[in-house]
């Protein structure tokens, strides 16, 4: 029944085969400094085995027996202060069937190699790194794959130069100066694909030798602030992509002198901090903004990047690129914009593209072959060496929203159709000339043919306004005013005329005035024909109005007044009043008394007549 066994200080040489056999409950075995080489001592029937204890001994790899598969509870391998000098993949084969939750204390060990995906598909409960510390000679430290790894950190290990801690799953809080405590000489810590990281204060205090630091896929707190990688003064390669950091400081990079290659794709920026962002960055030669939301780039912000070289801008939200006329980007040779919305690039920015570049990506944007956009088309067309997939870059057409290739784009259409809008534009402004001229030459007449589409429908139980509408030369007022209005209005029974001088609506327009006044207002239409009448295009526009309506309404109440005599051939200018002379009736005044009292008493009594 015994469950814990303690062999501990005692000069074994020798185990013999199966002498633990019968501990069949045994649950720790102890067997720490008792001079022991391996661990293929013979406990094949210690299945409940949950710990083992082999520190200080002279073992030389942590392979373990392969009948240690069956073990279903083991959960302790302590190996430390041994011999063991490198960690290989096949040492760790059982490790990696028991599929136990396991702590592996590797402590004080000379372990100068540890081989990558060593501890790969391992369910480690705890990989006490911590308990790794004190090996002095460790340059470079894998541990990566596990799905669940607890860090406590790394101390006095001097000569230890590369940290690759990725893929682990781990949460890691006031990182990082506290996890690397007396370790000056790192130089690449990959952090990278695991959970998340809170950094403190100063983050790396004591880390200054860093060049290469790797956080991708990892949630970050507080890098996108000011002064938490000012004290990195070495550092040349900085991967923060997709770590969830929005970039809050234009001071995020200050003191980071040595810098060559920037990454922070997927990530955010806030407000303008683009702008200055880069501002001191002089040593940077690869930056890698991809997927990170940008509509605009400020021209200013790649100012002080003379050495950079390759600009990844892919998967943005990118409508121009004028930033690319900064003249201190002319080292820049290679250009990815894949993946935004440009539908078109300035001719004048074509012209100034840094002169080194040999690599610029455009495919998976909306170009636009329009023919507005030939010199942008034949551009790309000319210079596409220096496009990759030239073949794969597509628009769209005016004519089609289907997708072709821009190089099968024909410029030559784009010929026709400039010609076709060019007679077109020319035949508009000639059409618009001529309207223009004839809309001034005819105008009455166009007021004419407004008025009939008008379409009044005046019922023969309209009320009228007035008796008469007079139509007459505002040079022949006098004899309106002194003879005809003196002698109907103020006779018995008076007679009520429209007269635009007088009668029409201020404000409202001349031709309504005409139709909704006048002629629609009154029962007849008084038409005072003189030469000064025949010359007034109003008087004709006038008539030829009334006339027209009288003709649609089936009257024809117009009396017709001669006031002086008119040539036969002038009378014709104006349209059917000579039809109308020769076809009707019509008052003619005279300078005879006798003859003008008949005058009135016919005009009064045709005037008074109702149809």
């Amino acid at each position: 029944n015994v469950v814990i066994l303690i062999l501990t200080g005692n000069p074994i040489s020798y185990i013999a085969p199966d002498s633990l056999n019968s501990l069949h409950k045994l649950q720790r075995l102890l067997l720490v400094d008792i001079g022991l080489l391996s661990l293929n001592a013979q406990f094949s029937n210690l299945t409940n085995l949950q710990e083992l204890k082999v520190g200080t001994n002279k073992i030389q790899t942590i392979a373990l027996p392969q009948f240690m598969i069956n073990f279903k509870d083991f959960r302790v391998l302590d190996l430390h202060a041994n011999n063991i000098s490198s960690l290989k993949v096949n040492h760790t084969v059982v490790l990696r069937e028991m599929r136990g939750n396991i702590t592996l204390i590797l402590s004080s060990n000379p372990i100068l190699h540890i081989e990558p995906g060593v501890f790969q598909d391992i369910y480690l409960k705890e990989l006490n790194i911590l308990n790794l510390s004190h090996v002095h000679s460790l340059e470079k430290l894998v541990v990566v794959d596990n799905k669940a790894a607890l860090f406590h950190g790394l101390s006095d290990m001097p000569k230890l130069k590369h940290v690759d801690l990725s893929r682990n799953q781990m949460i890691l809080q006031e990182c990082c100066s506290l996890y690397f405590r007396n370790a000056p000489n790192i130089r690449h810590i990959n952090l990278s694909h695991n959970a998340k990281i809170w950094l403190n204060a100063k983050p790396f205090f004591n880390l200054e030798l860093v060049e290469e630091l790797d956080f991708h896929h990892t949630v970050l707190d507080l890098i996108g602030q000011t002064g938490v990688l000012q004290n990195l003064k070495n550092l040349k390669y900085l991967d923060l992509s997709y770590t969830r950091t929005v970039f809050s400081s234009y001071l995020a990079f200050h003191g980071l002198q040595s810098i060559k290659i920037i990454k922070i794709a997927g990530n955010t920026f806030q407000g303008t901090t683009l702008t200055d962002l880069f501002e001191n960055l002089t040593a940077l030669e690869v930056l890698d903004m991809s997927h990170c939301g940008i509509d605009q780039i400020p021209c200013i912000a790649f100012r002080n990047l003379q050495k950079l070289r390759q600009l990844l801008l892919s998967q943005n939200n990118l409508m121009v690129l004028d930033f690319l006329t900064q003249p201190n980007i002319q080292s820049l040779t290679h250009l990815a914009v894949d993946q935004n919305s440009i539908s078109a690039i300035k001719l004048s920015t074509l012209q100034n593209l840094p002169l080194n570049l040999s690599v610029f990506d455009i495919t998976s944007n909306p170009i636009s072959c329009f023919c507005t956009q030939t010199d942008f088309v034949l551009w790309i067309v000319k210079h596409k060496k220096l496009f990759p997939n030239s073949n794969n870059i597509l628009c769209k057409t005016l004519w089609s929203d289907s997708k072709i290739r821009l190089i099968d784009f024909d410029v030559k259409d784009c010929v026709h159709i400039r010609r076709l809008t060019i007679v077109l534009c020319i035949c508009a402004a000639i059409f618009l000339i001529l309207a223009s001229v004839l809309t001034y030459k005819f105008q009455f007449y166009l007021r004419y043919a407004y008025i009939l589409l008008r379409g009044y429908n005046v019922t023969r139980q309209q009320e009228f306004s007035y008796d008469a509408f007079v139509i007459y030369s505002s040079k022949d007022e006098s004899w309106v005013m002194d003879e005809l209005v003196e002698n109907l209005e103020n006779g018995c029974p008076p007679i009520q005329l429209c007269l635009h001088v007088r009668d029409f609506e201020a404000g409202k327009a001349i031709t309504s005035n005409i139709i909704d006044e006048g002629i629609m207002g009154s029962r007849k239409i008084i038409v005072v024909v003189s030469k000064h009448f025949i010359e007034s295009s109003w008087c004709r526009f006038e008539f030829e109005v009334a006339q027209s309506w009288l003709v649609m309404q089936g009257n024809a109440n117009i009396i017709i007044i001669i006031l002086e005599d008119v040539e036969e051939e002038k009378s014709k200018k104006v349209f059917g009043l000579h039809k109308h002379l020769r076809n009707n009736t019509y008052l003619k005044w005279s300078g005879n008394p006798v003859n003008n009292m008949r005058f009135w008493i016919r005009l009064r009594k045709a005037v008074i007549k109702r149809k």
